[in-house]
């Protein structure tokens, strides 16, 4: 029985390592235009790193329980959720190619235009109607373009110093 187990075990440890090869550099640059990092010297982008990181390690944990579903996907939409959720605290811009948009631009832009998310998936997966993709996803490449100036980026009211 143990035989069994560690033949599963060292099966599931090659696929997810085959996966991690051949997904892990397209993972990594949309994990580095989220945080909106510099990619160059070599290792300036470390939340990026730890972003996919921990996206991967969520992935591998649920690999037997994909039953079919795309690991990529997976990993992608973890990876979405994970900066979503850490966008509160998103550090000061640093040079990346997206700094002048904000996390949730970001997030849509690179899920709409760069992954190529249809609109729908990306409403579900954000939890936000379908039109505030579409105006977000709008108003970030008009961001891109020049044509429109950034959008101000608003302190929490605590940060402030104003409320409880």
């Amino acid at each position: 029985m143990r035989e069994r187990q560690t033949g599963l075990q060292r099966r599931r440890a090659q696929e997810f390592e085959a996966f991690v090869a051949g997904a892990a550099g397209r993972l990594l640059h949309t994990a580095t235009l989220l945080t909106a990092e510099p990619t160059q010297p070599p290792g300036a982008n470390e939340r990026a790193q730890r972003l996919l990181t921990a996206a991967l390690a969520r992935t591998y944990a649920a690999w037997d329980g994909l039953h079919g579903e795309d690991p990529y996907d997976r990993t992608r939409q973890e990876l979405a959720i994970r900066f979503a959720h850490e966008a509160w605290r998103h550090h000061r811009p640093r040079g990346g190619l997206l700094d002048p948009l904000t996390p949730r631009e970001r997030l849509v832009l690179v899920l709409r235009l760069y992954e190529g998310v249809a609109e729908e998936q990306t409403a579900a997966l954000l939890g936000l109607p379908v039109d505030r993709v579409r105006a977000l996803c709008n108003r970030s490449v008009a961001t891109m373009r020049g044509t429109r100036r950034p959008t101000a980026r608003r302190l929490p009211v605590r940060l402030l110093g104003v409320g409880p």
